[in-house]
């Protein structure tokens, strides 16, 4: 069972060494986050953002609050990748293209924005979880992207989320989720690590 798709996935490797010369258009960072947006969603809540630091006076103010790592400083661009804390009121406005575009009945748009509140706005826990579910959905469709494009991606978790939400203005709904570095490469990385048997992970029942 193979193809595109499925080798890209596979081939899939945390990028340590970037090309610190290499740049991508923005119109090429554009396209990742349109494609990172394909990716599934609750309610079609679309509870996601993303901050492209790609100057070098970004990655500046970027980098101590990071850890300094190097990625940050030498990729292309590094998203900091942001998920929203749940809010159903705006299901309404998320789904009126979708209305519009006639792939489904107005009527039918109560019966999707009362049950997510129901769901979610008591639960805060719930919240902040599909706002970490959101981001991390998004995420992973960018690093398979940036892979079928020959781009290397790093996500990380490390930073001070405090000073992120700080220095890059963040809202005070918005989690920062994580980090994802993106850019050519230079030669030195190794290969996709092995991974669990899947019979250590899976159960058929």
């Amino acid at each position: 069972m193979t193809n595109a798709v499925i080798e890209s996935i596979l081939s899939r490797r945390a990028t340590k060494y970037y090309d610190p010369a290499a740049t991508l258009s923005d119109d090429q960072i554009r396209e990742l986050v349109r494609i990172g947006t394909s990716a599934p969603t609750s309610f079609h809540l679309q509870n996601w953002r993303f901050i492209a630091v790609r100057t070098p006076e970004a990655k500046a103010r970027l980098l101590p609050i990071a850890w300094n790592q190097p990625a940050i400083s030498e990729a292309a661009v590094t998203f900091i990748v942001i998920g929203r804390l749940v809010d159903t009121s705006v299901i309404p406005d998320r789904l009126a293209p979708v209305v519009e575009a006639g792939i489904m009945p107005a009527k039918l748009v109560p019966e999707w924005e009362n049950p997510a509140r129901d769901l979610y706005m008591e639960y805060p826990q719930r919240r902040r979880d599909e706002a970490v579910r959101t981001a991390t959905f998004g995420a992973a469709a960018m690093i398979y992207a940036a892979g079928s494009l020959g781009l290397g991606s790093t996500p990380m978790i490390g930073f001070d989320d405090e000073a992120v939400h700080r220095e890059f203005g963040l809202a005070e709904d918005e989690v920062p989720v994580m980090l994802l570095s993106v850019g050519p490469e230079r030669p030195g990385n190794w290969p996709q690590k092995p991974r669990l048997p899947v019979s250590e992970v899976l159960d058929l029942v």
